[in-house]
């Protein structure tokens, strides 16, 4: 059933033999170059996987802004996934049986996917910004043909891949004055610009684009929102799952200057005169390595090269650019997991290890906040050692215990850590952006085990987890936020083909969840029944997972604010902390 953990942030495994499908062949012709793809005749879907959106980032384009793909007027094969980007990986720390590991890839890189149902005619398109802290992660293997079937072929799926590491995020003065700060944003950017060209070429409608991601690629969708001072135009929705904001400095400041001036040792390209032209110069491999080494050195599930402010593209912190309401778009659906804290926060056993996480974590954070802190995430028994006797449980989200020391992954001081890091990270950023857009939803995906990412199981094609009838209905909340601009379903797609369901309902046979503004309140997504399988990914890191048959939906309206505890006073204070991050 489960290979292994690849990745949180990933598609993990888990992934079932894909059945046979009858294909027949297509073509399309966007003017600069024509492309054969692939037609799923049982589903009645378009395949398009390697077009080219951008120009190859070689040579003189290495760091620089993507470019317009030169004209080729020879049918290209477009079905094949597209060669992945440069891995570069989380801090040495991390444990590598978490697929958080650098590899080499190929820089010319800059290719989407497209899945289009056949008889497609002005439709909405599913804009897919693939997560993995900005270093990891491509377009592979990303099949949304079940999402899309599961909507009567009501969408098109666009999935893409950016330059990631320093070949996307490398800043300094140097890089400002030669080359292009957040590279990797604007390939984003530039394939946005690319749907809005070409898109009908496939049957979709430019005027109706949702633009979604999970960890850092939905705090990418709100980078999106928030380019060039929220004045774009490019799409109307966002989904944005987990949303990661990593710390965010200006792009000259002491810490990316730190890690350009590092990644120039390591490439070897101290003492050039020009080192942008030096770096420019060098050979793939060599650059990929200097990136691997310098983000290697980071803190544990810590990436080295990230978006920074640039003053152009991005002109303020996330934070202040959600308080301003400086964004384009108009709906967002917000998501989170119960368990987000797993598997990139450390493990912690005593307060002198929770102390010694803070530390490192916050380093601007004065004595007196980070006792702030401890008064913000305090329970009974706090400064305990972790009793690694002690049953691990879910929390109801709105009884006792809380996440503030109680998970299907830690107790007491260890899940503590687990519970700021997932705040901090991830739920609050996600509270943020749905306080912050005109209308707005918030769920909470709980199905065990709910740690990071665990929600891409329920997305993409070929996954027997966490459940059939589960990831029915999930796939509808999505997609008819996609296609209706509201993502509430009936009771029937919330029973999602399973045999019960539990759930609020509105009168009208529907799910009953008020958008954000009616009270801040979220839809907890959750199941129970199954059969239980144990997966011993580390040996830190052990749970079970729940197949068919016996998946049941349990689905609950809850009070956002009062959530595990408290966490909408516990993002307040975080978004009082938000320059001292600073995000």
């Amino acid at each position: 059933m489960m290979k292994g953990l690849i990745g949180a942030i990933a598609l993990l495994s888990g992934v079932t033999a894909s059945p046979l499908v009858s294909r027949a062949t297509v073509t399309v012709d966007l003017g600069y170059s024509k492309y054969q793809g692939t037609q799923d005749v049982n589903n009645s879907i378009n395949v398009f996987k390697g077009i080219r959106y951008a120009a190859p980032p070689l040579g003189k384009l290495r760091f620089a802004a993507p470019q317009a793909p030169a004209t080729n007027k020879t049918t290209q094969l477009a079905t094949s996934d597209p060669p992945v980007c440069p891995q570069t990986g989380a801090g040495a720390a991390t444990p590598t049986a978490y697929g958080f590991t650098s590899a080499l890839g190929n820089e010319d890189c800059l290719f989407l996917n497209v899945y289009a149902p056949s008889k497609a005619k002005n439709l909405p398109v599913f804009f897919w910004i693939h997560g993995g802290g900005y270093g990891l992660f491509s377009a592979t293997d990303l099949d949304p043909t079940e999402f899309i079937a599961k909507n009567n072929n009501g969408f098109i799926a666009v999935i893409i891949q950016y330059r990631l590491g320093a070949f996307g995020f490398l800043s300094s003065d140097d890089v400002k004055k030669g080359g292009a700060l957040n590279a990797g944003l604007l390939d984003m950017n530039f394939a946005l610009q690319w749907v809005q060209k070409y898109i009908k070429k496939f049957g979709g409608d430019p005027n109706r684009v949702t633009v979604a991601g999970e960890s850092a690629g939905a705090g990418a969708v709100l980078y999106q929102a928030m380019a060039y001072g929220g004045k774009q135009s490019l799409f109307q929705n966002l989904i944005s799952a987990s949303p990661w904001i990593p710390y965010q400095y200006k792009y000259n400041d002491a810490v990316p200057t730190k890690a350009y001036n590092d990644f120039v040792s390591a490439a070897g390209c101290s003492s050039a005169s020009s080192k942008l032209t030096c770096l420019r110069n060098a050979s793939s491999e060599v650059v990929q390595k200097a990136s691997f080494k310098v983000s290697e050195a980071s803190p544990w599930g810590s990436f080295a090269f990230v978006p920074v402010t640039d003053g152009k593209f991005i002109k303020q912190l996330p934070t202040e650019a959600l308080s301003s309401g400086a964004l384009s778009g108009k709906r967002i659906l917000a998501g989170n997991l119960a368990n987000e804290g797993v598997p990139l926060s450390p493990y912690t056993n005593t307060l002198e290890d929770f102390r010694a996480y803070i530390d490192t974590t916050f380093p601007n954070f004065s004595d007196d906040d980070k006792a702030a802190l401890e008064e913000q995430y305090s329970f009974e028994g706090d400064d305990q050692p972790v009793d690694l006797s002690l049953p691990l449980y879910s929390t109801s989200g709105t009884g006792t215990p809380t996440a503030l020391n109680q998970s299907n992954f830690g107790t007491g001081m260890r899940q503590r850590t687990f519970n700021v890091f997932a705040e901090y990270a991830f739920d609050c950023p996600s509270y943020w952006m749905a306080s912050a857009f005109p209308t707005a939803w918030k769920y909470q995906f709980s199905a065990l085990p709910s740690y990071h990412g665990f929600d891409l199981q329920a997305l993409w094609s070929g996954t027997s987890i966490p459940g059939q009838s589960y990831k029915n209905a999930f796939r509808k909340v999505w997609g008819n936020f996609i296609v209706k601009n509201d993502p509430r379903i009936t009771l029937v797609d919330a029973q999602g083909g399973g045999s019960n369901l539990t759930a609020p309902t509105d009168g009208a046979g529907k799910v009953d969840w008020p958008v954000w503004s009616e009270g801040e309140k979220l839809l907890d997504l959750n199941a129970t029944g199954g059969v239980p399988v144990q997966v011993n990914a580390t040996e830190d890191l052990k749970y079970v997972v729940y197949v068919d048959p016996g998946v049941t939906n349990v689905i609950k309206l809850a009070d956002a604010y009062d959530w595990e505890g408290g966490r909408g006073a516990r993002c307040e204070w975080w978004l009082e902390q938000a320059k001292k991050v600073p995000y």
